[in-house]
């Protein structure tokens, strides 16, 4: 069994959003997708997909996405991204997901997950503090952010894991391409070994920091970014 990520797949299947008017690189991006995805992920396989799964507004507007990703190889591991406004509690997205017939999705929601000996860990995060247009609403959020996702490394201490790595879809980068002291701090309470994340298209990803901090490794998977191609991680 292998780990595998990648974040924003911005699947339109049952919304009329055409993703190529952001550039090139989306012609044809669900179909070279799916090939990308079916040559390289086998059945028993994990995908963590770190947000922005599909540009629906509602739960029931979904079907044709979560269709989509049910059909892929592996079993996924999705949480939430800034376009993802169809996201319901944990509850309701468990029943969506009974209802249909999902039975290779589930959601990171303040939860974690042990596949081997690694503990599956993350949250959405939001816009980093040192954006200039960083606003008191936007400190109510990241600081809940913070919460949901210490919530998810707590939850995964009875798991016994080896290994901790923590998904988010906001990156954990200041404007200065540092890498955040919150998360630097939550990362070291809880021995997180890597960070990857999302949410950065085209010329945002120079936004973006790649390598490692403190023995903390950090990497950019946007599906843009990554060619569409899921990224291995074991």
């Amino acid at each position: 069994m292998s780990i595998y990520t990648i974040s924003d797949l911005h699947l339109s299947l049952s919304i009329d959003k055409p993703m190529d008017i952001f550039g090139y690189n989306w012609q044809n991006y669900m179909e070279r997708l799916k090939e990308n995805w079916q040559s390289t992920v086998k059945k028993e396989d994990i995908v963590v997909i770190g947000g922005d799964i599909s540009w629906a507004t509602y739960i029931d507007e979904c079907f044709d996405d979560f269709s989509f990703i049910e059909s892929l190889n592996g079993k996924k591991i999705i949480l939430k991204g800034n376009h993802d406004y169809w996201w319901e509690s944990l509850t309701k997205l468990k029943k969506y997901i009974l209802e249909n017939n999902f039975s290779t999705i589930s959601f990171l929601h303040n939860t974690s997950f042990l596949e081997e000996d690694i503990a599956i860990c993350g949250a959405r995060g939001w816009i980093d503090p040192s954006y200039s247009n960083f606003t008191k609403d936007d400190e109510k959020i990241y600081l809940r952010e913070l919460e949901r996702l210490k919530l998810s490394l707590e939850s995964s201490k009875d798991l016994n894991a080896k290994k901790t790595f923590v998904f988010l879809h906001y990156p954990p980068v200041t404007k200065d391409l540092k890498i955040n002291e919150d998360y630097k701090n939550i990362f070291k309470n809880y021995n997180v070994t890597k960070c990857f994340y999302g949410h950065l298209h085209s010329k945002a990803s120079k936004n973006s920091f790649e390598g490692t901090i403190d023995n903390v490794m950090y990497k950019l998977v946007s599906a843009d970014f990554m060619e569409f191609m899921p990224y291995k991680i074991t």
